[in-house]
């Protein structure tokens, strides 16, 4: 990149599964509370933008009402619809282009106003999958894990094992939805069948939850912080749409991949990162993301979760702060890694912190069978 930029502050709601606040009030505060932790004031602010979705708000134009919250009144300011990654990678191309200095980025959903596994059904081709109402996520997420379990050989225990890991994880992160610090293989193994071999404990939670992070250029964000997290390379990609793919690759998620990591010069990721946090809205997912991402090579992410080495103490942490299994406020969700990622770095992750974190990944998806994808490869003053 010609022009570096920084990650500054950033904050997260404490994610539940009905939260007892509008939407305004809730994005409200973990905007207030990312400046006070970038320690700059709402005048300083070039450029906002936000994420969610007119559907998922359940109201047209719903940004319009969130101007006032996200401090975006008097301000240059733009909405991008789904995951907070994408408005994150439109911040970063604002200050790219030379035209703003500090982007506050915003993203949300209340999943508990309208079921997020129920508006999924209107991202389905209208003319043949809606008239039918066989398909939704979680039945699309089904056929992809049962395509992907026979032909490498997985079995529903090595599924399990990778829920048990992040939810595990989840419940050393006070911002997590889910807290089952004891819940074992045999749990999630026994909990509820949605679609065969899709579990409860196997998917993630339906969840209401914001945060927000600031951007700013570097020499702005010299002068606003000492630990400054940069964006050294960053990747998307978009597949084709659910019929016309082959799902048991997530071929958008290895090209997003590649060009983050040409961006940031990282060569052998498993040796060059020192974590990773990945939006696996299902368990089968995140094994499929090892091997996206070239963690290991392709079929062999059963590997990494029997020999643990995806662990919180492992080689090559994934989502110590439990990923989307342990909260998942759809349009938030992938913001939140990169936020988890930037906590990892600067040393401010707590109970779930892993050690001499210089360098890490955070993933951010959207669409059925993960169709849309993000990467972020962030570094610290050190790496």
């Amino acid at each position: 990149m010609i022009r570096r930029v920084a990650i500054v502050g950033y904050a997260q709601s404490h994610h539940q599964h009905n939260m007892q606040k509008t939407r305004e009030d809730m994005v409200f505060e973990v905007c207030k509370e990312a400046l006070h932790h970038a320690g700059i004031l709402r005048e300083e602010l070039d450029t906002v933008i936000t994420a969610s979705t007119d559907f998922l708000d359940g109201r047209t134009i719903s940004s319009v009402f969130l101007s006032m919250a996200v401090g975006a009144f008097l301000k240059d300011e733009s909405k991008v619809e789904e995951d907070g990654t994408f408005a994150l990678y439109y911040a970063l191309m604002r200050i790219l282009a030379g035209t703003h200095d500090v982007a506050l980025v915003e993203a949300h959903t209340q999943g508990s106003t309208f079921n997020p596994h129920q508006v999924t059904f209107y991202t389905l081709d209208p003319l043949f999958d809606r008239q039918i109402g066989v398909l939704n996520d979680i039945a699309a997420a089904a056929l992809q894990a049962r395509m992907y379990m026979n032909r490498y050989s997985v079995s529903e225990e090595h599924l399990a094992m990778a829920a048990v890991k992040n939810i595990t994880n989840a419940a050393e992160n006070p911002c997590a939805h889910r807290k089952m610090p004891d819940v074992s293989v045999e749990e999630v193994m026994s909990s509820k069948v949605f679609y065969d071999p899709i579990r409860e404990l196997m998917m993630s939670p339906i969840s209401d939850g914001a945060c927000a992070l600031i951007l700013a250029s570097e020499e702005r964000a010299k002068e606003i912080t000492d630990k400054p997290v940069w964006i050294e390379g960053v990747g998307s990609c978009q597949d084709a749409y659910l019929r016309d793919r082959n799902i048991q690759n997530l071929d958008s998620l290895q090209m997003a991949a590649r060009t983050a990591y040409k961006m940031a010069g990282v060569k052998e990721p498993f040796s060059e990162l020192d974590v990773a946090e990945v939006s696996e809205k299902f368990a089968h997912e995140e094994l499929m993301i090892y091997e996206a991402l070239g963690l290991c090579q392709e079929g062999q992410g059963k590997n990494l979760i029997e020999r643990g080495t995806t662990r919180r103490d492992g080689e090559m942490p994934v989502n110590p702060s439990g990923g989307a299994l342990g909260a998942d406020p759809v349009c938030a969700t992938g913001l939140i890694r990169v936020i988890e990622a930037a906590k990892q770095i600067r040393g401010e992750a707590g109970g779930y912190q892993v050690p001499d974190v210089r360098r890490a990944l955070a993933h951010g998806q959207f669409g059925i069978c993960a169709q849309k994808n993000a990467i972020f490869i962030l570094g610290g003053n050190g790496s």
